[in-house]
């Protein structure tokens, strides 16, 4: 039986979900077996702004940005991205004759974790601790129930939320939720899309691609990995510490994206 692929897709501008889908279905119809994981940053941002309730971006003391969460943005979250990106992910699947099933990760608890007390971000130039915030991190992968529905012929394509441990739903990070579904699976690749070709140097300069980085070097390359980027460095780290052989950052907007990315196209990170 051949090794699981783990694909996270992101929500960005740009990305080009069908051709991602091809691909994806092209892989299936070769005996792979896939997980689909996306997220929709996009999408919910849109939805937020319909509903006059525009999305509020906190930003760690490291730098790192995440949407404040709080009871009435989750429900947009899981709208936008539970009902409306995973419905139309698992139709594209299924009109290239895919049989996929959509999962957010509170359903089973497929994706579980404890949901932070408060976070801690620079607003105004000054840090604060930000409270009623419904974030998160994965700490388990319900990986038996992932396998059941690979076993039974079945592509799984999962988005967040996820469930904390009290049961309630909470938002995690996508990348980071993919990295840990490859390492529970024991996957040998995990490939993240996004609306650039890899990890740049010198972001937006698609010329400063850095083909290949091992994963000592990673923390470096959060110095100058911009805005969401830098999660998915943080992403890729954790799934090589969990066992994952090789991460790539690739190029969403590309026919045969996965296929390149599995053949070394993007940026690739390995021990």
């Amino acid at each position: 039986m051949q090794d699981i692929i783990v694909v996270k897709v992101g929500g960005s501008a740009g990305v080009n979900y069908d051709l991602v889908c091809d691909d994806i279905a092209a892989l299936v119809r070769a005996g792979r077996r896939v997980v689909l994981v996306h997220g929709g940053s996009g999408e919910t941002n849109t939805l937020s702004e319909k509903l006059g309730r525009p999305p509020r971006i906190l930003t760690s003391p490291q730098g790192f940005t995440s949407r404040y969460t709080d009871a009435e943005t989750m429900d947009i979250f899981a709208m936008a991205i539970a009902g409306k990106m995973n419905t139309r992910m698992v139709e594209r699947l299924l009109r290239r004759g895919v049989n996929a099933i959509g999962l957010s990760g509170i359903d089973g608890r497929l994706l579980e974790g404890p949901r932070k007390a408060s976070v801690r971000a620079v607003i105004d130039g000054r840090q604060v601790l930000v409270r009623d915030d419904y974030t998160g991190k994965v700490e388990k992968v319900n990986a038996p129930l992932l396998r059941l529905l690979l076993d039974a012929g079945y592509t799984p394509v999962v988005c967040p939320p996820a469930a904390s441990t009290e049961g309630e739903a909470i938002n995690v990070d996508g990348d980071r939720a993919a990295a840990m579904i490859a390492s529970a699976l024991g996957a040998k690749q995990l490939v993240i899309l996004s609306n650039v070709p890899g990890l740049l140097r010198q972001f937006p300069d698609e010329n400063t691609l850095i083909p290949r980085i091992r994963y000592g070097e990673l923390e470096q390359a959060l110095s100058f990995a911009e805005g969401r980027m830098k999660k998915k460095v943080l992403g890729a780290s954790e799934a090589i510490v969990g066992g994952v052989a090789q991460v790539v950052f690739a190029d969403g907007r590309v026919p045969g994206c996965v296929q390149a990315a599995m053949a070394g196209a993007g940026t690739v990170i390995e021990r």
